[in-house]
């Protein structure tokens, strides 16, 4: 269909292997989006107890109780463009206030540190995930982006990506040329004490419960059932990533 309207063939850049590939994973010559929707996935960690994190930067509870007053960018893109924008709390360590958009979905009041312990119980892990599934199958539409947001996300995304994919666990932390040397040796030390407790670890859903969060988990779940329904996954950040690096090892056909 592309290849007919001649006068536009290669002068869409991007948008023409994105439009094909739109049109596979729908199975249409016309992809349509019904009823997108943005859905970020908070949850505290027990990382944060290690001083992990930006100092002075607001808790996960505020910025959930923000993302919900729309006083934050990410509410006014998902008006602008059409988006239903959800949050899920999946492990706030505080109480947060019912709200018509919030799904309450809380597992535990944040993970344990997975320098000492498991980050969650393999029945957690599994809770969390079951959760997730819920979720996509209460969702309407079929287009559905996800990110996860709280303190200690950033770090436990890393331990999984690291895990997963045998990457340069340092090379996944630097959050910049202007972050002091001594604030990434201090975080390249905590996460390294979690990745030698957790040496064995090497099946997805135990990896997950070692080092990662609820919000993690329950993006497990929405992924493994939008990509069974053919729906469009669209993963936003690193906790987004390591969670699809999750559910392609459970299920690879999630990433076609």
């Amino acid at each position: 269909k592309l290849q007919r309207r001649s006068e536009t063939t290669g002068s869409l850049g991007e948008l023409e292997p994105l439009a094909i590939r739109l049109g596979l994973v729908q199975n249409t010559l016309k992809p349509r989006f019904r009823s997108p929707q943005i859905v970020l996935f908070a949850s505290d960690h027990g990382l944060a107890v290690d001083g992990i994190g930006i100092p002075g930067s607001a808790s996960t509870a505020k910025l959930v109780a923000r993302l919900l007053g729309s006083q934050l960018p990410v509410s006014v893109f998902a008006r602008i463009q059409g988006l239903e924008l959800s949050v899920v709390d999946c492990g706030v360590a505080e109480p947060v206030a019912p709200h018509a958009r919030l799904l309450a979905r809380k597992i535990a009041h944040g993970t344990r540190s997975s320098r000492a312990t498991m980050a969650m119980s393999l029945d957690q892990a599994h809770a969390a995930i079951r959760a997730g599934m819920e979720i996509a199958d209460s969702l309407p539409g079929n287009v559905i982006a996800c990110a996860g947001i709280g303190v200690g996300a950033h770090e436990s995304a890393a331990l999984v990506l690291s895990r997963l994919a045998d990457a340069n666990l340092r090379d996944l932390l630097q959050s910049g040329p202007n972050m002091p040397a001594e604030d990434l040796n201090h975080l390249v030390g905590v996460l390294q004490g979690a990745q030698t407790r957790h040496k064995d670890a090497n099946d997805p859903v135990e990896v997950l419960a070692s080092f990662g969060g609820f919000e993690m988990a329950m993006m497990v779940g929405v992924m493994l059932v939008a990509g069974s329904k053919r729906h469009l996954v669209i993963a936003d950040g690193m906790t987004a990533c390591a969670a699809l690096m999750v559910a392609s090892r459970i299920a690879p056909a999630v990433t076609d």
